[in-house]
């Protein structure tokens, strides 16, 4: 049988490529009320995501320059949800 490999949708910006290889490799995820991204500390899924970065940056981009683009997203996203109520 024949399979082929899923393409993923159109980036229109380097954030939101960045965003997408973050939720792919499961270091973020959205907050299910508010929307809001949120860090989910996984080391694992921060080095996927990174190897993804380098082995297949946006088309004209240099691999480290999407590295450091998904480090920056990164720092930007915290653990919690700003809106949900603290616990």
């Amino acid at each position: 049988m024949l399979m082929t490999k899923e393409r993923r949708a159109p980036i229109r910006t380097l954030r939101g490529w960045a965003i997408s290889v973050l939720q792919e490799a499961g270091a973020i995820r959205e907050c299910e009320e508010h929307g809001w991204m949120k860090d989910r500390a996984d080391p694992h899924a921060r080095q996927r995501a990174l190897d993804v970065a380098r082995d297949d940056p946006p088309i004209g981009l240099p691999p480290e320059q999407a590295v450091l683009e998904i480090c920056d997203v990164l720092a930007t996203i915290g653990d919690t949800c700003p809106e949900c109520p603290e616990r």
